[in-house]
């Protein structure tokens, strides 16, 4: 079975990074959870309010939000158990990578498009 992932900051609109990785992980072939609580559905795939309304486990998440925005959306994340969290440029700060070692989460500070192989700009 192929990993999951979490797009945290998912969107509708299709120039949006938050939408060009729900695409990007799609065509690698995870198991993709749009959250964004004001869309119902994001590239076909029901979109959740939050990581803690997905049904079962999810290996990862992939910020798309601002820094205090993640501030918030890290603990849910914790609480659900996701172990490693992308933090993509402009959603990361000094605060938000502490928070996540300090829930025992591996933060990881880069375009997560590109960390699996795939051009953020198609």
């Amino acid at each position: 079975m192929g990993k999951s992932v979490a797009v945290i900051g998912a969107s509708s609109n299709r120039r949006k990074f938050g939408n060009r990785a729900v695409r990007a992980f799609k065509r690698q072939g995870y198991t993709v959870f749009p959250i964004n609580p004001n869309e119902q559905e994001i590239e076909g795939l029901k979109s959740y309010p939050s990581v803690l309304d997905v049904p079962g486990s999810i290996d990862m998440a992939t910020f798309y939000v601002r820094p205090d925005v993640g501030e918030k959306v890290i603990l849910d994340v914790a609480r659900k158990g996701i172990p490693e969290v992308w933090l993509n440029p402009g959603s990361e700060s000094g605060t938000l990578v502490a928070l996540a070692r300090s829930l025992k989460i591996q933060p990881i500070e880069a375009c997560s498009i590109m960390g699996i192989g795939e051009d953020p700009y198609e």
